[in-house]
C-alpha cells in the first residue's frame, strides 16, 4: 500500500471501532460509569494502570477498585484516612497489589491537594509535540512523597526507554474528544495532536506489518518512530490510529 491507500484503509478502520459498542469490551468502560470531572480521570487512571493481561480481568478488577473506592472515586481519595485503606488488603491484579493500591490512592490524595489535580500536571510539563516529558515528571511528581519502591515500576517513564503504554492510553481517553462517545475528551488544556498511540504487543506487530514501525523493541524509541508515521497521516488526531491497529490486531488477528 502507498501513503494514501495506508491512510485510507487505517481510516476505515478507526470508524469501524472508534463507536460505543468498542466500550463494552474495553477497560474505558470503567471511567464511563462517571460523570464528575475528577471521577472519570481517576477511574481512567486506575483502570489505565492494570490494563495488562486478560481484558475480562482487567475489567473485573478495575470494577472491584471501585467498589472499593465506595464508587466515588473522587470523594474515597479525598476524604480518606489510613484506616480506610486497610479495606484494600487482599486485592491483586498480577503483580499489581493491595500495597500499590494504596499508595496509589495516597499520592493521589496529595496530587489533587497540593499540585493541582492530575491535568495540571500533566499540562504543566507537556513539550511542544508531545506528552512524554510529562509523563517523566507525572512520574517524579507521583513519588514525591514517601512511597514503597516497590510500586515505582507501575508507573512508566519514557526516560527509562519505556513506551509508557498504560499512561498513554489514559491520555487518549481523557484528551481525545473523538465525537463518538468513546474518548472522553474532558481535558481541553491539551491538544490531541500531542498523544502518542498506547504501544503494545497488538498494536506493534500490526504497526510492523503495515510498514509503520521497523524497531522490533516497543520501547520509547519505537513509540517516537510510530509518533512519527501516524502524524503524517493525521497531525491533528494522529492517536485515532490506536482504534484501528488495535483492532485489526485483537479483533481481526491481522
Amino acid at each position: 500500500m502507498n501513503t494514501t491507500e495506508l491512510k485510507e484503509f487505517l481510516d476505515s478502520k478507526v470508524l469501524e471501532y472508534n463507536n460505543p459498542k468498542f466500550i463494552d469490551s474495553d477497560p474505558i468502560q470503567i471511567p464511563h460509569r462517571f460523570s464528575l470531572k475528577e471521577d472519570i480521570e481517576i477511574a481512567s487512571f486506575l483502570a489505565a494502570t492494570i490494563a495488562w493481561g486478560n481484558r475480562k480481568m482487567i475489567i473485573k478488577n478495575a470494577d472491584k477498585i471501585m467498589q472499593l473506592l465506595g464508587n466515588s472515586p473522587y470523594d474515597f481519595v479525598m476524604n480518606h484516612e489510613g484506616h480506610h485503606l486497610d479495606a484494600f488488603d487482599g486485592f491483586v491484579h498480577r503483580t499489581f497489589n493491595a500495597e500499590d493500591l494504596k499508595y496509589f490512592i495516597t499520592s493521589l490524595k496529595n496530587i489533587y491537594l497540593n499540585h493541582g489535580g492530575l491535568e495540571k500536571v500533566f499540562m504543566s510539563h507537556a513539550s511542544e509535540h508531545c506528552m512524554q516529558p510529562a509523563i517523566h515528571e507525572f512520574k517524579k511528581t507521583f513519588f514525591s512523597i514517601n512511597h514503597p519502591s516497590r510500586t515505582l515500576k507501575h508507573v512508566g517513564d519514557p526516560n527509562k526507554g519505556s513506551a509508557a503504554k498504560r499512561l498513554n492510553m489514559m491520555l487518549r481517553w481523557l484528551v481525545r474528544n473523538d465525537q463518538a462517545g468513546v474518548d472522553f475528551g474532558i481535558w481541553t488544556s491539551i491538544p490531541a495532536s500531542k498523544l502518542s498511540c498506547p504501544l503494545d504487543v497488538h498494536s506493534g506487530n500490526v504497526a510492523r506489518k503495515l510498514g509503520l514501525l521497523k524497531r522490533k523493541q516497543n520501547d520509547a524509541k519505537a513509540l517516537t518512530e510510530l509518533d512519527t508515521a501516524l502524524r503524517k497521516l493525521d497531525p491533528k488526531d494522529p492517536v485515532k490510529y490506536d482504534f484501528a491497529l488495535f483492532g485489526l490486531g485483537v479483533f481481526e488477528g491481522f
